[in-house]
């Protein structure tokens, strides 16, 4: 993370997926987003062409996939005022450029960051961040996060990326198309890293709610506290041991709290032994001068070898002894009904059609808990190592 910036939302933006469109493409994205601050704010975008985790069964995209050639026709960002409808405030629009450029040429797999520019939000207003994208073809696809929208977001044929109104947009169904990174110049104490499956980035919680624990947690620290949401649906923990595009990003903050296995089980099939291999490798990886703070596996209702698996990975994660880890956040304590059905989400925190993602209430409970537990531990003589 560039010194001096910071993630100017809870909001998760890692890609999971990549766009392949069927030929030429220009297409406009736009979306609404909550800033931690609001006020004269100076913003950059830091991107990332590559795709951070396997999505489903890893037949459409894996971890580690690089982007292919495509183009930044446009940028701008705005108030997006106190409804995120389409539309931003007239007047408002601010060019984000690259290099000095109003365009940018994206190579598979760059990394870049754009030029600083001043916007505005007022209190209780949401950033509208607008660009244009050309997709040359299947060849060179776009990577982006799908699953159900936690932001307001909009689309439209063509470059409108400065156009203030909402005229030619429609909502955007299951594609968020938002840089890795969406930054505001802040002197912060430390960076704070929330590394994990849909359950980290808050699937299944209201849109434009911000009810998911990362977001309540982040709304819960001081603004000195930088907050990096980078949860990914269907993210699984070997992403991070056969691919760096993910770790890079976890990387940058000073503490990291890991919440991964869910997907290794449900979706993965590992064995236990799989799995605590790979949790080892990933604190190995991240603990090296940062202090991580590994979640036990949320309840998630899984059934008989799923249940064995999950139950004994947990076991484990409750009584490890110091291999790096700064503590132990048992959130599937908070998440689960009392013994012996503790790997049952409680009803109550189940979201809609019986779906074991926490919903928004779960977020609360979460972000409590964590928030008391988090604060006792940075106080604690201890902290470093010790749990």
């Amino acid at each position: 993370m560039q010194n001096g910036y910071t993630s100017l939302t809870s909001l998760s933006s890692s890609a999971n997926f990549i766009w392949r469109p069927e030929s030429r493409t220009t297409i406009t994205f736009r979306t609404f987003i909550r800033p931690r601050e609001h006020g004269p704010l100076q913003f950059k975008l830091w991107h990332s062409n590559a795709v951070d985790s396997t999505w489903a069964d890893g037949a459409e995209s894996r971890a580690g996939d690089l982007g292919g050639r495509w183009r930044i026709e446009a940028c701008f960002v705005a108030d997006g005022g106190a409804q995120p409808d389409g539309s931003f405030v007239s007047g408002t629009e601010k060019a984000v450029t690259f290099g000095g450029a109003s365009s940018k040429d994206v190579l598979p797999g760059e990394r870049f960051w754009s030029d600083a520019v001043p916007v505005t939000v007022p209190e209780h207003h949401y950033l509208a961040f607008s660009w244009t994208i050309t997709a040359y073809g299947p060849e060179d696809g776009v990577p982006f996060n799908t699953e159900t929208l936690l932001a307001s977001a909009y689309e439209a044929d063509g470059d409108k990326a400065g156009q203030a109104s909402a005229e030619g947009y429609a909502p955007a169904v299951n594609r968020q198309i938002v840089p890795s990174l969406l930054a505001y110049e802040r002197k912060v104490s430390k960076q704070l890293v929330f590394l994990g499956d849909s359950i980290t980035q808050g699937v299944r919680t209201e849109k434009d709610g911000y009810a998911f624990w990362a977001a309540k947690i982040a709304a819960g620290l001081e603004a000195d506290t930088g907050v990096w949401n980078i949860g990914s649906g269907w993210a699984r923990a070997y992403d991070l041991v056969h691919s760096n595009v993910w770790l890079n990003k976890a990387m940058q903050g000073d503490e990291v709290v890991v919440c991964l296995g869910v997907n290794d089980i449900g979706t993965g099939n590992r064995s236990a032994e799989q799995l605590k291999a790979d949790l080892t490798s990933v604190i190995g990886q991240l603990s090296n001068g940062k202090a991580v703070w590994l979640c036990t596996l949320p309840a998630f209702n899984f059934e008989g070898e799923q249940e064995a698996v999950w139950r004994t990975v947990n076991d484990w994660i409750r009584s490890l002894p110091d291999i790096g880890i700064a503590g132990v956040f048992d959130i599937a304590k908070v998440l689960g009904q009392e013994p012996p059905n503790d790997r049952l989400l409680q009803t109550a925190y189940m979201s809609p059609h019986n779906d074991p993602h926490p919903n928004g209430l779960a977020g609360s409970a979460v972000a409590d808990a964590f928030l008391t537990w988090y604060k006792s531990k940075r106080l604690s003589p201890s902290f470093g190592g010790n749990r």
